[in-house]
């Protein structure tokens, strides 16, 4: 291996995860994504309750990332040998974070709908 480029990383998820996992995953990853656009843009508006809720579940999201990883690898927290395998661990736990909040989010939007009023639409108090 050369070069990296985006064949290669493509063959590398296939063989850890096996060909059907893998592209169900992108599948439903791209699934999410637009489900997420689509509730921003019904929205128009980011309700920072939903937010919330949805960072409170990051951490596990990027618990679950780093130990569905591992199943999948069959490799264990004593496998880690060095700085650049600290730093993919990081990353795929900042993706799971990511993604969890993402997920969590939409689907308490897609579900509850709009819960809060806009800033402009709220009673004021006159005094």
């Amino acid at each position: 291996m050369n070069q990296l480029t985006l064949e290669t990383m493509i063959a590398v998820f296939e063989e850890i995860f096996g060909r059907g996992l893998w592209w169900i995953m992108v599948a439903v990853a791209a699934a999410i994504t637009v489900l997420y656009l689509y509730v921003l843009i019904r929205d128009r508006s980011m309700s920072m309750r939903k937010f919330l809720w949805a960072q409170l579940s990051m951490p596990f999201g990027a618990i679950a990332a780093v130990l569905y990883v591992q199943a999948m690898t069959s490799s264990r927290f004593s496998d880690i040998g060095g700085p650049i395998d600290v730093i993919m661990l990081l990353g795929i736990a900042l993706l799971g974070a990511i993604g969890c909040a993402i997920l969590v989010y939409t689907i308490q939007s897609l579900f509850r709908g709009k819960s809060e009023r806009p800033i402009s639409e709220q009673p004021t108090i006159v005094g």
